[in-house]
């Protein structure tokens, strides 16, 4: 979507069509914003440099005068910093159900106009209306005025409780249901169109056509009528069981934000946000209104494809860059993601005012294609309405070119449609719909208990097809809680608490080197602690930041309280950390003697003063390694760093990350204040930015490492070996150093050898690529896949165990492309802003609850609590194709088997229909729809974990196997007994023998007469109505396991397997027959008649007999799991 098509809201109404000129990137046309002036009074554009940075000046001025917030807030002032990053690529559909997003990994697509003019709000007014925003040319002062607040404190309470009142939550009005046009598709949509357009036939048929009109023939029109209804209030229901599920999960996700608030730092959640309030912008966040930017980070950075489908991330900026507010920099707007840079922002607008909210009440909800689960469901359908058109079509042209001729009294006009709609209908599996549709609500409620969001059904179908899971490590596999539980200066370690003792202990010495290490980790570090929780002892207080950071704060905290030293520095220039620096910078300056004598050694107070800056920064040892020239020894004295030092540094490291560890480096430079020149232009300047990246590169001096433990959670490795017995492989994908990643791979069960392959073991141009599995394991790192050939990833993607380390978001992405392309399922979990590209290139995305919105967004389901969550629903999406597969399996015998075969032989030999068309219509829509619906509600089976996973390009609804099992050992058995019970009472108790009927075509021997002739023939269709229905009944039982016996799988007494619904579904089955054969009304109506007591037991019998073979057969399978049995076994 483009701001052209959704922002200009019919704006040629007031000649507002003017664009600017477009651009062309690779991935196709850029759209900007249309301009909200008129071509002849637009004036030029306005001159960035013409305005003074108002928004510096008075942050500085705030950070001088306000200090009673500084403990708070220290962390959160925020200066202009810089950083690079790649940009995420969103597409965009709005609304936007489930907080979902569309995030390209190829390309952009330019999006169709959105169609305006047709929801409320397309006035000429409300386009006026936004062309009169003014929020972006307001300054800070006048901003402040207009809505009571403070950019330094936010809001009073008072005043935010009387906007919430005034404006309400900030949330979107609900788009209209539609509900005239959701009745049609209930009605119509499906099967229904067909049973409707049958039902009209049979009326026709019924009259005028019939001569005389048959009761039974109206009988039969009424019940398609009927069926039709039952199809539409369960269309009805899963939709809005299913919408009202889903929705109540959707509630779970985490919506909150970070506001200052009364000069404190709470979380509220987005939709209590009002307008004036003081949002805290960071990385990753979904922006919850539109904000005016009050502060900036200097690579402050905006993916705004959401509502443009544009490439390239924007820069934020306080000032205004241009006259259009849909145009310029100074406005963060609601929905949009930042992906790079942190800052505040003051909510502007909220709910449906915002351009967001705009667009969501013009858009109308796109239909989304279907789904491959319903795809699955049609071609199976298709395959079976083709040949019932086929069929009917023979019947046709043999009627009209030989019944009607020789025998034109066998076969009327009405008799003929009548044959004809009960060949169609039986053809097509009434109650597979009804099945998908319990299937699904099933499966809605499962995720609910199980606290999964799939932001659409048919994703958990998919999940059912993964063969190969990506995961991240942190926050993924481990708890994401972390704690230094050492550190180190060269080869002399401590805890935390030692390092403690060491500080108090040798505090005054001038050259201790704990002193400095702390000092650069307290002010290397964007945690905070929450004030209200800051008199609650360490472990019990609530912080603000990323895991890392907050326990490098835990680590300071523990060696001496920070608050002083934070307080005693202004932070002049930031680069964040993000995943392809794998670094964080902070330029500091003393604003006291005292916090200037903490954080250097006697030796550097001789060269350096206070008016110099100290650069801090922490990050990987292998990236840091080579910015250091020099490194602080245990007994406080700084020396060259030699290959000999860094040998010995980077021993510390392999020894910490063989155990799991995370390690991190710091540094630091103290940078002479006669550097900065006037000529770098300050803090906001990009010449100082390339100033202070060029210095960070070189001569910074090494002070200390830590190792961060952030332990696995409990559940991983039980659900990776569940995945691995799944036929699932499992393998990690991180950023980590590759023997950290290694050390937590063990530790969960993803990597099992003794022995792990490296590169050299994947061999450049191997002949002859093995086409299975190697049961070995691999791990590699980022910049080892960049060389490896096509021939290596082929080899790669056979490896059962591999972890991937040091990867950078490109390289996440051609991991799951390159798995893709040799026919994996891929799921791929991430919780990070880096992550979304990937988590949307993959089949199933799946995000961490606690990770960023941009993840949330990208991935097609969200854990809300556990990783062990994925097991439940892998196995729910294995259960629903696996249980669609029986029913389908049910139906097949009785619906288009044996109910085709009395017409064709009616039609071709010339015998009575010995299953009427009305009773035929009974089976289909009545009794086997209502059993097929009770395998719905079928437990997994004990193997349905210990299955490989399906295969989606061989793997069908319905393929040869299961038709085969269907038509050959279900469906004849089915058929051949059934017409041999009805002709069998006729000859036997009707006196009537086979031969009067044979090639007799209505013509009877003069010794029978017609009463006699049609009683027998309305006994014998009862007959094989109830043999039929309640051999179905065994099949039923049957066919509710593929391999397992009904004593392993009982439908009763057993918790995991038991089924009470089909025994609801037979007691129905049983009472339907009762009815229509018993009832005299009906009898007389429809044609049925008594049926003979023994005729009700034979059946049992016989549907016994079909189920003892069906056992030998699942016995057979599992003794011989290598036969031809069990090659053919569906």
């Amino acid at each position: 979507m483009s701001y052209k098509s959704c922002s200009s809201f019919e704006l040629k109404d007031i000649d507002l069509e003017r664009q600017r000129s477009n651009t062309k990137d690779k991935a196709g046309t850029r759209i900007t914003y249309a301009d909200a002036l008129d071509d002849e009074e637009a004036g030029p554009a306005m001159d960035r440099n013409r305005y003074p940075s108002m928004a510096r000046s008075f942050v500085r001025d705030r950070r001088n005068s306000v200090s009673s917030i500084r403990t708070t807030r220290s962390n959160l002032e925020l200066t202009r910093t810089i950083t690079r990053r790649r940009s995420i690529d969103p597409e965009a559909t709005l609304p936007i159900g489930f907080r979902t997003l569309s995030i390209h990994v190829e390309g952009t697509k330019e999006k169709a106009p959105l169609p305006v003019g047709k929801g409320k709000g397309t006035s000429k007014s409300q386009a006026v209306e936004l062309t009169n925003l003014d929020w972006h040319k307001l300054s800070l002062d006048e901003l402040q005025k207009r809505l009571l607040t403070s950019i330094t404190g936010g809001l009073s309470s008072a005043v935010a409780k009387t906007n919430l009142a005034r404006n309400g939550p900030n949330k979107p009005t609900p788009v209209s249901n539609k509900l005239a046009q959701r009745v049609f598709w209930y009605i119509f949509g499906g099967f229904g169109s067909l049973l409707i357009t049958a039902s009209i036939l049979t009326f026709i048929s019924w009259k005028p056509l019939g001569s005389p009109p048959a009761e039974a023939t109206l009988a039969l029109a009424i019940v398609l009528l009927a069926v039709n209804a039952v199809q539409a209030f369960f269309n009805a229901y899963q939709d809005y069981s299913t919408a009202k599920t889903m929705s109540s999960i959707g509630s779970l996700l985490p919506s909150d934000c970070v506001i200052v608030r009364d000069d404190t730092n709470i979380t509220v959640k987005s939709e209590n946000l009002v307008v004036g309030d003081l949002v805290r912008i960071t990385m990753g966040i979904k922006i919850p209104a539109d904000l005016r930017l009050t502060e900036a980070s200097a690579d402050l950075r905006f993916d705004r494809a959401v509502l443009t489908g544009e490439a390239e991330p924007i820069p934020g900026l306080v000032d205004i860059s241009d006259e259009n507010f849909l145009e310029t920099k100074n406005i963060a707007l609601q929905g949009t993601h930042c992906v790079g840079g942190s800052g505040y922002g003051i909510v502007v607008q909220t709910g449906d005012k915002t351009i967001f909210g705009r667009i969501s009440v013009l858009s109308q909800g796109k239909k989304e294609g279907k789904t491959t689960l319903e795809l699955e469901i049609f071609r199976f359908v298709r395959i079976i309405v083709g040949l019932a058109l086929v069929t009917s079509v023979m019947v046709v042209i043999l009627w009209a070119a030989w019944l009607r001729r020789d025998h034109p009294r066998w076969i009327t006009t009405s008799l003929l449609i009548v044959d004809i709609v009960s060949v169609c209908v039986a053809f097509v599996p009434e109650g597979l719909p009804m099945a998908v549709t319990i299937s699904l609500t099933i499966i809605a409620n499962k995720m609910k208990s199980s606290n999964v969001l799939c932001k659409s059904l048919a994703t958990v179908e998919t999940l059912g097809a993964v063969n190969l899971i990506c995961s991240d490590k942190t926050g993924t596999l481990t708890m994401n809680k972390m704690f230094v539980v050492k550190a180190g200066i060269e080869e002399k370690e401590w805890t935390p608490e030692e390092a403690h003792d060491d500080y108090i202990t040798t505090k005054t010495n001038p050259e201790d080197p704990v002193r400095v290490l702390h000092s650069v980790a307290s002010l290397c570090c964007t945690a905070t602690f929450d004030a209200a929780t800051l008199n609650l002892p360490l472990s019990e207080r609530k912080m603000f930041g990323d895991a890392t950071d907050c326990a490098v704060l835990r680590f300071s905290e523990i060696i001496s309280p920070i608050a002083n030293i934070r307080e005693s520095w202004s932070k002049i220039f930031e680069i964040p950390f993000n995943s392809k620096n794998k670094f964080m910078l902070r330029m500091m300056r003393p604003i006291s003697q005292e916090a200037f004598l903490d954080a250097t050694l006697s030796t550097e107070r001789r060269t350096y003063s206070l008016a110099d800056y100290h650069m801090t920064i922490k990050g990987a040892p292998d990236v840091l390694m080579s910015r250091c020239s020099r490194v602080l020894l245990p007994s406080g004295e700084i020396v060259d760093l030699t290959e000999e030092r860094k040998q010995v540094l980077q021993a510390v490291q392999e020894k910490w990350s063989a155990t799991g560890l995370r390690v991190l480096m710091f540094a630091r430079k103290i940078v002479p204040d006669a550097e900065i020149t006037q000529d770098l232009g300050g803090p906001d300047a990009t010449a100082f930015a390339t100033y202070i990246e060029q210095e960070a590169r070189q001569d910074m001096i090494c002070v200390g490492l830590v190792g961060i433990v952030d332990p696995p959670k409990e559940d991983i490795p039980e659900v990776v070996s569940i995945c691995r017995g799944a036929g699932i492989r499992f393998f990690m994908v991180t950023g980590d150093f590759k023997l950290t990643a290694a050390a937590i791979a063990r530790q969960v069960g993803i990597i099992t050898r003794a022995e792990v392959d490296t590169l050299e073991d994947l061999q450049r141009d191997l002949k002859v690529i093995p086409n299975h599995h190697f049961v070995r394991s691999i791990v590699l790192s980022g910049p080892e896949l960049i060389t490896l050939n096509e021939n290596q990833w082929s080899q790669l993607c056979q490896y059962e165990e591999v972890v991937f380390a040091r990867t950078t978001p490109e390289q996440k992405l051609r991991i799951v492309k390159e798995f893709q392309s040799r026919d994996n399922i891929v799921a791929m979990t991430g919780d990070g802003v880096n992550d979304a590209p990937s988590l949307k290139a993959a089949d199933i995305g799946i995000a961490m609850a606690g990770g960023s919105d941009v993840a949330i967004e990208a991935a097609d389901m969200v854990l809300l609590e556990d990783f062990g969550a994925i097991v439940q629903a892998i196995e729910s999406g294995r259960l629903v194709f696996d249980n669609l597969k029986k029913t389908v399996l049910y139906l097949l015998p009785a619906g288009s088997f044996s109910e085709l075969w009395p017409v064709l032989t009616s039609i071709v030999l010339g015998i009575p229909q010995s299953l009427s068309s009305f009773l035929m219509i009974i089976i289909c829509c009545l009794t086997d729809a209502a059993n097929s619906m009770t395998l719905a509600f079928e437990q997994p089976e004990a193997d349905l974990l210990l299955r490989r996973p399906r295969n989606v390009k061989t793997d069908r609804l319905a393929d040869w196997k299961l038709l085969l099992h269907a038509y050959v050992f279900l469906g004849i058995p089915e058929c051949l007994v059934s017409f041999a019970m009805a002709f069998w009472w006729m000859q036997r108790s009707g006196g009537i023998p086979f031969s009067v009927f044979w090639l007799s075509y209505g013509d009877y021997p003069a010794e029978y007469s017609a009463g006699q002739i049609q009683h027998a023939i309305n006994v014998g269709s009862s007959i094989f109505f109830v043999n039929l229905v309640i051999m179905q009944l065994f099949n039923l039982l049957a066919t509710r396991t593929r391999r397992l016996s009904i004593f392993q799988h009982p439908p009763l007494f057993s918790q995991r397997s038991r089924n009470p619904y089909l025994f609801c579904g037979m007691i129905f089955s049983l009472l339907v027959a009762f009815l229509f054969n018993y009832v005299p009304k009906l009898q007389s109506i429809l044609g049925a008649a008594d049926v003979p007591v023994e005729h009700w037991f034979l059946p049992v019998a016989f549907g016994m007999v079909l189920l003892l073979l069906d056992e030998g057969r699942k016995w057979f399978v599992r003794r011989y799991p290598t036969s031809f049995m069990a090659q053919i076994a569906w």
